[in-house]
């Protein structure tokens, strides 16, 4: 984990330092890019406290890049989310992710010729889903000893949806994408499947197996406004139904963030994420993230003028 943490560090400076040296490359319509690093930071400290408690620090490190072309009637939306965090609790032995993603969303839209239909198009969309690090699951063996149980990888799992179908799109902050022909593909390491049980599966995969096909209708939909003055509300949501297998049990991944904006550079976050996907388990999961971020804006690309 700590090569991948490495690698993810210098990667993260990099990207910002090419960013800064861009400054004065200008582009204008049809392309509008802009995006924003994030660094969230918890920490605690106990000493001689009666009440009790654990001295913990905890920090996440979160970049989003939007790159969105417009022009005679195309609309080409895509945003790429990379986040990774971790945390250290006095008297524990292995350090804990708090936030561990790669995702990128990708829309492709054509507006309808009948002017009645308004803000539709034809669409199709691509969505890719992996992690940076190893995941584990931690407990204690015969001696009350802490162990972890590898669970996850990079790449395993690695979530690829392709799907076409209907784009209903207001502005940059309201959309909905209806795909009622999604193709999923998911990909694992066989490191995880080879001493499966024959009932049993990992996300879906099969003993001795890597792949798994799924082929169903897939709903997205993004909605962000500002609730007060400086304080933003952000909503995203995906459904899928898997048409070859048990169509009725449907996976839904919604997060919740709202953001208060104390100044240029600092703000706060609260994150609530519930994912329920019928071939990991079979139960809700359930994420909350609380901290306080330092912003760094990466929009250094201007000139970009709206489509009429």
């Amino acid at each position: 984990m700590k090569s991948i943490i490495t690698l993810f560090i210098i990667f993260f400076s990099a990207f910002l330092y090419s960013q800064a040296k861009n400054d004065s490359i200008s582009l204008v319509y049809p392309w509008k890019m802009n995006g924003k690093a994030v660094f969230l930071l918890n920490q605690s400290s106990f000493s001689n406290w009666t009440s009790g408690g654990q001295s913990s620090v905890s920090g996440t490190i979160k970049g989003n890049y939007n790159l969105n072309y417009y022009d005679n009637g195309w609309a080409w939306d895509t945003k790429i989310n990379i986040a990774f965090g971790l945390n250290k609790i006095s008297g524990s032995d292995f350090l804990k992710k708090t936030d561990d993603r790669i995702e990128i969303n990708s829309v492709v839209g054509k507006k309808f010729n009948n002017d009645l239909i308004g803000k539709w198009s034809y669409s199709s969309f691509i969505n890719f889903q992996t992690q940076l690090a190893k995941g584990y699951r931690f407990s204690k063996d015969s001696n009350g000893n802490s162990i972890r149980t590898e669970k996850s990888r990079f790449f395993s799992p690695a979530t690829t949806q392709l799907g076409i179908g209907l784009y209903w799109k207001k502005d940059q902050n309201l959309w909905v994408n209806v795909a009622p022909m999604t193709g999923k593909l998911i990909l694992v390491n066989r490191f995880f499947t080879e001493n499966l049980n024959e009932n049993q599966s990992y996300f879906g995969v099969k003993k001795n197996g890597n792949s798994r096909f799924e082929l169903g209708a897939s709903v997205r939909s993004f909605y962000k406004t500002e609730i007060y003055e400086n304080v933003t509300l952000e909503n995203r949501l995906s459904l899928y139904s898997d048409y070859l297998d048990k169509p009725k049990n449907i996976d839904f991944d919604y997060t919740l963030n709202i953001s208060m904006q104390v100044n240029k550079f600092i703000s706060t976050n609260l994150i609530f994420q519930f994912v329920y996907d019928d071939n990991e388990i079979q139960r809700l999961q359930i994420r909350e993230v609380l901290g306080i971020g330092l912003n760094i804006d990466l929009q250094f690309i201007s000139g970009y003028k709206k489509a009429l």
